[in-house]
């Protein structure tokens, strides 16, 4: 197949698979200044609103799930290497955020074995019915499918060593919400990791509106409690992107024994 060829099959395919995913929206408190604006749609894949500049794409509904699970993926977007990138070790508790139809997810629960967990979170039902399917058929029990919400994974507080995004942070209807709720999920020093097709290169063959900068997730974290460990440019055609969450000062000081100043 020719490059130009693939590149209209993956767009088509896309187009074919994104679907506005509705949910109620959380009402914001009245004093709160708006953090989004609805424009006009300025992509095929945008939803016409926007955050911090950045236009936010419709959802992949679950129809997309042939998308998901194609066999080119493994050429593209070589999950083997990125999980070998994540560092993923047994015992830990891992949330895929987004998760689809489990392909990373199923990847992970090996990886951190029968003392680990992976917490697969998804606003699709009909996407967690999917890996409820798959873990009865190949015997898995070591994943807990989620169903969260546009501004909540339902993950435990502090509970989380490592929080997955793979091609969904961009979907976020409500992002910085959701990364607040994401942040209070993870353990002091848990990651939390951004996997987005590169926007810079005009080669990778995905909508604009599903593909990110690495300076406009950096822009976008900046308000949290993150800070920017590295980013990782081996895969072909996405960013990998790795965030830590800062650890407590008051935390801090306790564990090395220092003294608390009186205020």
């Amino acid at each position: 197949m020719t490059l130009f060829r693939r590149i209209d099959c993956c767009l088509a395919a896309l187009l074919l698979c994104i679907q506005t995913v509705h949910a109620e929206p959380p009402r914001a408190p009245e004093r709160t200044p708006p953090r989004y604006k609805m424009d006009t749609p300025t992509d095929p894949g945008g939803s016409g609103k926007f955050y911090m500049g950045r236009e936010i794409s419709l959802v992949m509904g679950h129809q997309g799930v042939v998308w998901l699970e194609r066999p080119q993926r493994i050429e593209e977007e070589q999950p083997s290497k990125l999980l070998k990138v994540l560092d993923v070790k047994a015992g830990m508790v891992v949330a895929d955020i987004g998760a689809g139809s489990g392909y990373h997810s199923f990847r992970m629960a090996k990886a951190v074995g029968g003392k680990g967990k992976v917490l697969a979170v998804d606003i699709q039902e009909e996407m967690l019915d999917i890996i409820r399917k798959r873990m009865k058929r190949n015997k898995v029990d070591n994943i807990d499918p989620i169903r969260g919400t546009e501004t909540d994974p339902k993950l435990p507080a502090g509970g989380v060593d490592l929080i997955l995004m793979v091609d969904v942070y961009h979907e976020f209807a409500f992002p910085y919400e959701m990364t607040q709720a994401l942040t209070k999920a993870l353990k002091p020093g848990g990651r939390m990791v951004f996997v987005e097709f590169r926007r810079e290169d005009e080669k990778v063959p995905i909508l604009l509106a599903h593909k990110m900068t690495e300076k406009q997730v950096l822009a976008e974290m900046a308000p949290h409690p993150l800070k920017h460990a590295k980013t990782i440019e081996s895969l072909p055609w996405q960013h990998v992107i790795i965030f830590e969450k800062k650890s407590d000062k008051k935390d801090d000081k306790s564990a090395k024994g220092g003294p608390k100043l009186a205020r």
